[in-house]
């Protein structure tokens, strides 16, 4: 056998040997930042990221009146290079007609609750993100033809016009949809190398059919999938982690990575710290210069054993993810499934998550996304949205609840936001309420990032009027904006919400399903059968007998 199998110890964290001792010493030290996948090594400026708490968004959102008293031109200048100009000639907005947030690229939550609802139950309101939802489904955005973001701003009303079908209360309100999206990914052929750590969870929950045995597929169809140029290393942990495979070359070595990857047999408990430290050391001992270094964690994220708090486990390994640039993807399986510690885990090692459910869905993460996706073009990305208080009397921000940032945070550059890879992308909804015979600006959004090569920041802006949103939601011109909307509303309806003008379940599950038709997008046909499923659900008469598995979509 051709795999150097070693230990690591679920309290101490440590290995044995001189070479333990200097990957300590490596993770332990404070060093400079250096770009992730960039090809280039160059230190850019010094950034604690231990402190990964973002601040609550304080008077933003949930209904809160825009002020009176601002003048809807005024407010933070644009600054693409993140100076600040003259400050004398800057006008500082208040808070309170600001939404600022991360922007996030996960769909776990909306794989995950397909999953519950086929297999007879509703999801745990908790662990219904909105934005997961909506940005589950492809929108249509204009691309940048370069690095960065473009901007989309449009919207309709919901509860007037031809087609009807509101709900109630939604005669003044409007959707407002800020879209961002990056370039397109590029081709297998053209993307940097890959250098990825594997982190498989083998406790004894991951027994359950559609666990590991889904994992070994996921991993053999990618080994037939990646360059000859890439590397794969393998840890495993249950109780305490072992290294399967240190990082090995594709090239001459797939059978080789194939034969570790069957011997991996669910056992014990769930050391996710024990996994994600190793994981983390053999990422930085395997880095590759000018190649995209990611650690992928595959587990159901039922932690048991060890620290169980995401931000101990992230404090481990802080210095190996800020010296190097590596990021975390979350790949969740399991009908029981740690939905909420996987997210904070990956939103706080700069990656983000998704969820598997069947082979299908394996190959399309690991074959169709993940090789594509694996580049960062966009790091700490924060959008914020600046509404017209002469037009605009409410608005609510639909979900990002754990994404919310400080308005007054949104240019500080050592506030973490989200990491955006190409093809990706950001939709974020609002229910926006207009003052009565309101006509002009509406909003203005802005999206602000680092540069992942030069840590250089950038923005980006776009405005929408009051005719860009007069249109009716229903029926009206832009069917992937009411695919949005029935995503939105659905994900509402699961966690108890009340949003303005929404519609009945079964309304939903019938506009779905002419969507589908409309788009012939089959992810359309699978949103339609899960809100039937949770109609159904709610109303006592059960479900589905065919169980539909999880989305499993990147962005």
């Amino acid at each position: 056998m051709h795999q150097v199998s070693r230990r690591h110890e679920k309290r101490s964290g440590g290995r044995a040997g001189g070479r333990a001792g200097a990957v300590a010493l490596l993770l332990a030290g404070a060093m400079a930042l250096t770009a992730c996948g960039s090809g280039d090594n160059a230190s850019g400026s010094k950034r604690d990221l231990s402190s990964d708490t973002r601040h609550g968004q304080g008077s933003t959102g949930g209904g809160q009146p825009a002020p009176d008293a601002v003048a809807p031109e005024k407010g933070r200048s644009a600054a693409p290079t993140g100076d600040s100009g003259d400050e004398s000639k800057r006008d500082v907005a208040p808070p309170d007609y600001l939404s600022t947030f991360a922007l996030d690229v996960d769909t776990a939550s909306y794989g995950y609750a397909r999953r519950t609802l086929g297999d007879g139950r509703l999801p745990s309101p908790e662990e219904v993100r909105p934005e997961e939802f909506v940005n589950s489904f492809r929108q249509g955005y204009e691309r940048p033809k370069g690095p960065g973001f473009s901007v989309n701003v449009d919207g309709a009303r919901i509860g007037s016009g031809k087609g009807g079908g509101g709900g109630t209360g939604a005669s003044d309100w409007s959707l407002l949809r800020v879209g961002l999206a990056t370039e397109a990914a590029p081709s297998t052929a053209e993307r940097p190398p890959a250098a990825l750590t594997f982190v498989v969870d083998i406790s004894g929950s991951m027994a359950e059919t559609g666990r590991l045995d889904l994992v070994r597929k996921s991993l053999n169809i990618l080994t037939d999938e990646l360059r000859d140029d890439d590397s794969i290393s393998l840890v495993t942990f249950s109780d305490e982690a072992e290294t399967r495979l240190p990082m090995t070359r594709l090239q001459g070595n797939r059978n080789r990575i194939k034969d570790a990857v069957e011997e991996m047999q669910p056992t014990q408990s769930t050391n996710v710290e024990a996994g994600i430290t190793l994981g983390y050391e053999e990422s930085v001992e395997g880095h590759r210069k000018g190649a995209t270094n990611r650690v992928v964690l595959l587990s159901d994220a039922l932690a048991n054993t060890g620290d169980t708090d995401a931000d101990g486990i992230l404090e481990k390994i802080d210095s190996a993810r800020s010296e190097y640039g590596i990021t975390l993807f979350g790949v969740g399986v399991g009908s029981d499934y740690g939905d909420a510690f996987m997210e904070q885990l990956t939103n706080k090692g700069d990656g983000n998550t998704t969820y598997v459910g069947d082979e299908e869905q394996a190959r399309k993460v690991f074959v169709d996304q993940l090789p594509a996706h694996l580049e960062i073009r966009a790091r700490d990305a924060k959008a914020q949205v600046a509404f017209d208080r002469k037009t605009v009397k409410q608005f609510r921000l639909i979900g990002y609840e754990n994404r919310k940032v400080a308005d007054e945070d949104f240019r500080d550059d050592s506030v973490d936001g989200g990491e955006v890879g190409p093809g990706h992308t950001v939709t974020a909804l609002y229910a926006v309420r207009l003052r009565e015979g309101a006509s002009g600006t509406v909003a203005k959004a802005t999206v602000r990032w680092l540069d992942p090569k030069t840590r250089k920041a950038q923005e980006e802006t776009r405005t929408a009027t009051t005719g860009a949103i007069d249109g009716s939601l229903w029926g009206g011109g832009s069917d992937r904006l009411q695919v949005a909307a029935v995503a939105a509303y659905f994900a509402d309806h699961l966690r108890g919400g009340d949003l303005p003008g929404a519609p009945g379940l079964g309304e939903l599950a019938s506009r779905a399903a002419g969507l589908a038709e409309t788009t012939e997008d089959s992810s359309v046909t699978k949103l339609a059968k899960a809100i039937g499923q949770a109609d159904r659900i709610k109303g006592g008469s059960g479900t589905d007998e065919e169980r539909e598995p999880g989305e499993g979509e990147i962005g």
